[in-house]
Formats: structure tokens, C-alpha cells, sequence
């Protein structure tokens, strides 16, 4: 790892500029005391960042569980929230033990696109109060701080939260597309400087006066004694709860999504094509999050946005993830009074420009231009988490996921072809699809119900590979039913034909599980 450490330090010290913000910004989003954002770093960049298997990947706080972290901490408060971090940790090393890295593939794309969008927008509506300056308080909800911030907006903070939007935008927008240098210096990192420096220029002017309520409060430690004061630890007392326990599966199953979905997406953007062992990478995110939760810290997942700023930055080992954990750790014990003169409002313009790239408005029309079996799990995703919560509106995105499925299913486990013979006869000619199970009972058994008397049915079972024995009793009791209506019926296998079958069960109970 050493060999290429002057491609790795370049990018950790750029990584470093992305994730103190983030980290600040999360914990803010979660309803966490924002030290706790500074550890999952801490301990996502040296722990993880040792751990995993990844080159390039780097972990810490991540936006996409900000939604449950805040309300789980409002729900447990935040001693008992971290037995949940804990539990949630070891149920993701177990989820590595027992090879379950594949559990993402089990999801539909719409869900974890609707689950993603649904956060997105959650973050917004959280942050649009501290984007004009208002502090909402406990209880509040989502919606009532949104129109209290209204009644309430501060001069001063609207004022940095828009100078810093527009910083991110021009950023992104035009000026890293002019030169290599506002690549390696994040707009992210520009905003907070512009925002620590307006707070200074004004902190005299009562008129352009930042209250200390609008700033980042991380504690100053004095000497090694407070510094080790400032973390938390969970209380195991409350252990029992059953509330945390579903707070810890919700959060190691999201957080394991989360982290699959990122691993897959840097590897794809490796320049050097390396393949992250997805067992491994739970094992590491597991351990990571058993820490974070025993020392106050909140939860951790690979991030996307850490990732891509490695990569673009010529990251090759992950020594760049971890040597980035160590600056993180120095900044907190050398510069927490300069973290501690950052408005609110500068996180919160970062915060919204994180949910808006995870609810992008296009993505609503490319989901519906996909079809209704598409658009229709990921709007009710969206929906759920939006005014229920996040484990809702996974549920019940995934439920109406399945009922797509059982419908498709439904309409194409056959195809019935009609056609009139010379002599009057109708012939129908049914093939039966590659696998037929007993979703599809209800539409074999209709089409064979309205053949009408007098007919002849040419049944088709040659591309069939499985035939649930229920749709073998409903073929069995169709013959029985044919004689009494004059029609005749054909058999087509790859073992032959046969006119007019007995007995459906003795054709297939050689081979009861394959046709």
C-alpha cells in the first residue's frame, strides 16, 4: 500500500475536504449531536477503510440513513439509539458470515431508486428550516418546522446559505470543468471557508450577527481528559427494548443496501476494474458500526460521494481512505474552534444539493417513461417514506413489487391461439410457458373453462422446464371435464404426443418436478 502513497496522499488530503462538511452536515440532518458525525468518519475512514476489501471505496456517515437515525434518536434518545448502532453492527458481520452479500440483487431496482429519492427528499424538508435559520425543536415533525422556518427566516443566515448554494452550484456547474484545481479544491470545503469568514467579518454587526445557535457545537477539549469526555456510550441497560432491536435490523438491513449499491457502482467507476469482495465489505461496515456505536458514533456505510472524489483524484490503495481518517481525527483534536464558527445554514445549502442529486426531478419522468411496473413501486416507495418512514415505505414499495410480479406472471404464463378449421371445428393451440407455478392457476384455468364444446385443443408443453403439480391436477381435471364436452386434445412433449391423455398425473409423475 506504501508503493503508492504519493498518488494516495493527494487524494486523502481531497477526500478529507469532502467529508468534513459531510460529516458535520449528516450528523446535523440525523438529529445527532454532530461530534457523533466526526467519529463514524473517524472510524469509517481507519477502521473500515483497514478492514474492507475495497481499493478504493471510502465509508463514514451517509445521508441515506440520516431519515432513520433521526427518528430513531427521537423514538430511543440517543444512549439507548446507540445499542441499535451496536446490534445493527454485528447483524451485518453476521450477514457477511453467512454470504448474504448478494442480498441487494434480492431487491427491485425501483425500490432502492425510490428508497434513494424518498431520503432525498426527507433531507430537504429537513433542512430547509436551518437553511433560513431556524432551529426546529423537538417533536416538531417534518412539515410544521418547514412553515414555522417561514414565519422565521434570519437575514443573516439566508444570506450565507445562498452565497453557499450558488459557491456549489458554480462549482459543479462550470468552474470544475475549467481547470484541474477546482477538481482537487471541493466547492463543499469553499462554501464552509466563505461561511467561517463571513461569520467573522459580522460577528460585529448585529444587523449580519450569526447566533451561536446557528453554529457547529462540537465540545473543545482542554486536555486529554476532556477530549475523551466528549464521547458517548450506549446503554445496554435498555437492551430488552423490542424497539431497538427493530431499529437495529432496519438499520443494518439499509446500511448493508446502501453500502452493496456503492460497492457496485465504484467498481464500475475503478479505473483499474478491481472486484470488492461484498461478504468482506459487510464484515468490515459491521465491525465499523459496532465501534462507532460503542463510542458515539452514528452509523456508517461506503458513500458514494467520498468514493468518487478518491477515485477522480487519482486515489489507487486504500490508504487514501485511511490516511484521510487521520486527518479527520487531527482536525477535531486541533481545530474545533474553527469547526465550531461554521454557520448551520452553509451545511445545510451542502445538504440540500445532496438530496436534490438523490431526488433529481428527471428521475421521476425516466422512471415513468419505464413503465407503470416500474414507476408504480418506486412512487409508492417514494410516498411511503415521505409521510410514513423509511422501513414503510421499503415494505410497501417492495409488497407492490411483488404484486406487479404475481401479475406479469399471471398474463404470460400461456399463450392461446385460435383458428377455424374448413369442417366448422374450432382449434385452439395453448403453449404453456417456461415455468408455470400455482400464481398461475386462475388464468390457465379460465382460458380452458371458455373453450367451447366441440373443439380441439392443441396443448404445447415442449418449451416448459417446471409445472407446478396444481396446474397438473387443473389439466387433469380439464380431461375428465373434455369428454363430457367433445373436445379433443393433443399433448405435445419433447417425449412425444399424445392424443387424448387418461391421465395427465401418470404422463408427468416420472418426472413430478420437470416436464
Amino acid at each position: 500500500m506504501f508503493k503508492t502513497l504519493k498518488s494516495d496522499l493527494p487524494a486523502s488530503i481531497v477526500v478529507f475536504f469532502v467529508a468534513l462538511p459531510l460529516c458535520l452536515g449528516i450528523a446535523l440532518a440525523s438529529g445527532a449531536p454532530l461530534f457523533s458525525g466526526l467519529i463514524a468518519g473517524i472510524i469509517g475512514g481507519i477502521v473500515v477503510g483497514g478492514l474492507s476489501g475495497s481499493k478504493i471505496g471510502v465509508s463514514g456517515p451517509a445521508a441515506g440513513l440520516a431519515a432513520i437515525v433521526f427518528a430513531a434518536i427521537a423514538t430511543l434518545g440517543y444512549k439507548n439509539f446507540l445499542v441499535a448502532v451496536v446490534i445493527a453492527g454485528i447483524i451485518q458481520i453476521l450477514f457477511g458470515v453467512f454470504k448474504l452479500g448478494i442480498i441487494g440483487y434480492y431487491f427491485p431496482s425501483s425500490v432502492i431508486k425510490g428508497m434513494l429519492t424518498g431520503i432525498g427528499i426527507i433531507i430537504i424538508l429537513k433542512q430547509i428550516p436551518y437553511f433560513v435559520g431556524y432551529i426546529p425543536s423537538k417533536g416538531e415533525g417534518t412539515f410544521t418546522p418547514i412553515y414555522n422556518s417561514l414565519l422565521n427566516i434570519s437575514k443573516p443566515n439566508i444570506i450565507i446559505s445562498i452565497i453557499g448554494l450558488a459557491i456549489l452550484l458554480l462549482w459543479e456547474k462550470v468552474l470544475t470543468k475549467k481547470h484541474k484545481i477546482f477538481s482537487l479544491i471541493q466547492g463543499p470545503l469553499v462554501a464552509v471557508i466563505v461561511g467561517i469568514v463571513f461569520y467573522m467579518i459580522f460577528k460585529d454587526t448585529p444587523a449580519l450577527l450569526i447566533e451561536n445557535k446557528n453554529l457547529v457545537n462540537v465540545p473543545v477539549p482542554e486536555d486529554a481528559a476532556s477530549f475523551f469526555g466528549q464521547f458517548s456510550f450506549p446503554n445496554f441497560d435498555a437492551i430488552t427494548n423490542p424497539q431497538i432491536w427493530i431499529i437495529a435490523f432496519t438499520i443494518a438491513l439499509v446500511a448493508s443496501l446502501e453500502t452493496l449499491l456503492c460497492v457496485e457502482a465504484t467498481d464500475k467507476l475503478d479505473p483499474a476494474k478491481n472486484v470488492t469482495p461484498t461478504n468482506r465489505e459487510l464484515f468490515a461496515q459491521g465491525t465499523g458500526n459496532i465501534l462507532s456505536g460503542l463510542i458515539g458514533g452514528i452509523p456508517i456505510t461506503q458513500v458514494i460521494v467520498r468514493s468518487s472524489a478518491n477515485i477522480q483524484s487519482g486515489g489507487v490503495s486504500k490508504m487514501s481512505a485511511i490516511i484521510h481518517g487521520f486527518f479527520l481525527l487531527t482536525s477535531v483534536i486541533i481545530i474545533p474552534r474553527l469547526l465550531n464558527m461554521i454557520p448551520l445554514s452553509v451545511l445545510a445549502a451542502i445538504l440540500l444539493l445532496v438530496g436534490y442529486k438523490l431526488a433529481k426531478p428527471a428521475l421521476f419522468k425516466k422512471m415513468y417513461n419505464l413503465g407503470w411496473k416500474q414507476f408504480i413501486p418506486f412512487t409508492v416507495t417514494v410516498l411511503g417514506i415521505v409521510f410514513i418512514d423509511l422501513l414503510w415505505g421499503i415494505g410497501l414499495g417492495l409488497a407492490v413489487g411483488i404484486v406487479v410480479i404475481l401479475i406479469k406472471s399471471f398474463q404470460n404464463s400461456h399463450f392461446l391461439h385460435k383458428e377455424d378449421q374448413s369442417n366448422g371445428e374450432q382449434k385452439m393451440k395453448m403453449t404453456l410457458a417456461e415455468e408455470v407455478t400455482f400464481f398461475n392457476k386462475g388464468s390457465i384455468l379460465k382460458e380452458l373453462d371458455k373453450l367451447p364444446e366441440n373443439s380441439y385443443l392443441e396443448l404445447d408443453v415442449r418449451n416448459t422446464r417446471y409445472l407446478d403439480n396444481d396446474i397438473i391436477e387443473i389439466l387433469e381435471d380439464f380431461a375428465f371435464k373434455a369428454k363430457e364436452r367433445n373436445i379433443d386434445i393433443k399433448l405435445i412433449s419433447e417425449r412425444g404426443i399424445v392424443e387424448n391423455p387418461e391421465s395427465f398425473i401418470e404422463f408427468f409423475k416420472l418426472r413430478p418436478k420437470a416436464v
